[in-house]
């Protein structure tokens, strides 16, 4: 049976974009070893496809101790040596030890905040915010939430996180619904 549902145009036919669309993208998260994981990927994405990094994202799971904060916060000069080394992942030194330290940040975070996911929503006041896109081309790049939340990364030692990649982050993560109207899952999401 053909599925006929409507989808944001981005999706195209890849299977995977698609089911990561359909499954994943613009669902709320509050988990902080998710966030942690969209903020690798989405630093990793940085002048990439976002479908090189969804192909290469069990990879990074098996590179980065599936995820966990604290053993890539403590990740060395030869986890680092090692990591270049695998064709698995994008082999790039300055993302790769900008991980690193940005785990190392992320747990600074948690310390403060008690945990990531209350600091990352108070950037849209802790709800998703509900955005009314009739085609893609609205979209925007940047928003001035993504450059306050950006800032703010920025000012407590995070790298590879400008606000073009942060607004990414916000999106995949749910903070903000930017399916376009006519998408399935725009009403799905909605609340």
């Amino acid at each position: 049976m053909q599925d006929t549902r409507h989808r944001c145009s981005w999706t195209g036919s890849d299977p995977l974009y698609i089911r990561y669309h359909d499954e994943e993208w613009g669902v709320p998260v509050h988990d902080d070893k998710t966030l942690f994981e969209f903020l690798v990927l989405e630093s990793a994405q940085a002048g990439l496809s976002w479908s090189t990094i969804l192909k290469k994202r069990e990879n990074y799971r098996q590179a980065f101790a599936n995820f966990d904060i604290t053993k890539v916060a403590r990740y060395t000069q030869e986890d680092v040596d090692t990591l270049l080394s695998n064709q698995g992942i994008v082999r790039n030194r300055l993302k790769i030890t900008a991980a690193i330290n940005n785990a190392q940040r992320f747990l600074e975070i948690q310390k403060e905040h008690g945990n990531f996911a209350r600091y990352q929503w108070q950037f849209v006041d802790n709800a998703p915010k509900q955005n009314k896109w009739r085609d893609t081309s609205q979209i925007p790049a940047i928003t001035l939430e993504s450059e306050r939340f950006s800032k703010d990364l920025k000012k407590r030692g995070f790298r590879f996180l400008g606000p073009t990649t942060v607004y990414a982050h916000m999106q995949a993560t749910g903070m903000v619904n930017d399916h376009t109207i006519d998408c399935f899952r725009y009403a799905e999401l909605s609340h």
